[in-house]
């Protein structure tokens, strides 16, 4: 049965070309919520939100609920009815973030034009799983859990450093080579052409690798829990971390469980330094002194090696 809602017309997630990295960050954060959500950076037009959308599409049936720059304080965490308070009654105003509860992702487009204030509220309900919301002097509280994607162009301002470290990974939309743009483009021809058919062997056939790609998720997402790291693990994350002067502590506690949903994703309940090792741009590109303070969240050949000699020992 297909996943996709009524009227979403998204290209299918497993015919997204390139972008290995992005499509990782996001399924380990389904795998393993406690990951704390992926922040998307790439210019306009690397199909960030299209990704998301159909990541979305494939995993929960519907597109997530996407929080709008403009949002205030009450629409993202909800409040009362102020008509019903006005005649004497308590009446619950739910929010998006209680939306995204049950519709499974928040997505966050252009998150470094948003409000730091609004940021910070979502990224703490994301952190401790409770929303909690004071109005006209009641209050409630509530247990939320819902997966976190923002997006942001670089070139339109960045984040505070503070909010950067929240997210628990980060990401950079590749740039395609010639070959993947040309597959790319023919690819979406493809789906232009065969959706206004409504249905074709060409979409069943993506909904059919869809539906692989999803249960081979949620199988990793229930294997999770059991999978152990060795201790020698955890010292060659805290070693990397220094080698590459990552800013505080979070990001070696993400990047460790990181480590863990590429584990369960290969079907194994034992982290292995290679495991590890793919894991830790996602987790510390953003944490770098030269991020934190503006500078770029490439991850290259001069930031594998200094820390290759830590994995070539092990």
């Amino acid at each position: 049965m297909s996943r996709t809602s009524p009227g979403a017309w998204i290209l299918p997630y497993s015919c997204v070309v390139g972008q290995d990295d992005l499509k990782l960050a996001l399924e380990l954060n389904h795998v393993a919520p406690g990951i704390g959500g992926v922040l998307i950076a790439g210019q306009r037009g690397t199909a960030k939100s299209t990704i998301v959308r159909a990541f979305a599409l494939m995993m929960h049936g519907e597109l997530p609920v996407t929080l709008p720059i403009n949002a205030t304080d009450d629409r993202v965490v909800g409040g009362w009815q102020l008509d019903a308070l006005m005649r004497g009654e308590t009446r619950e105003q739910p929010g998006l973030l209680e939306e995204a509860h049950d519709k499974g992702l928040l997505y966050v487009d252009e998150v470094n034009l948003l409000d730091d204030h609004v940021v910070n509220i979502i990224l703490d309900v994301v952190s401790t799983g409770v929303l909690s919301v004071q109005r006209e002097g009641l209050a409630s509280a509530k247990q939320l859990a819902f997966g976190l994607v923002g997006t942001m162009n670089p070139e339109e301002g960045g984040l505070r450093p503070q909010l950067l470290d929240r997210f628990g990974l980060m990401v950079t939309a590749a740039d395609l080579d010639t070959d993947a743009r040309h597959r790319m483009i023919r690819t979406v021809l493809t789906f232009e052409e065969e959706r206004t058919r409504g249905t074709s062997e060409w979409l069943a056939e993506a909904e059919r690798h869809n539906g692989v790609v999803r249960d081979r998720l949620e199988a990793a997402r229930e294997r999770f829990p059991q999978v152990e790291v060795p201790d020698d693990i955890l010292r060659l994350c805290a070693e990397a971390a220094g080698q590459l002067d990552a800013v505080g502590q979070r990001g070696e506690i993400v990047a460790t469980q990181a480590a863990r949903a590429l584990a369960a994703l290969d079907g194994v309940l034992r982290v292995q330094p290679r495991h590890l090792l793919q894991a830790l741009p996602l987790a510390l590109r953003h944490r770098r002194p030269e991020a934190a303070h503006g500078g770029t969240f490439d991850w290259g050949r001069d930031d594998h090696a200094r820390i290759k000699d830590l994995f070539d020992a092990g």
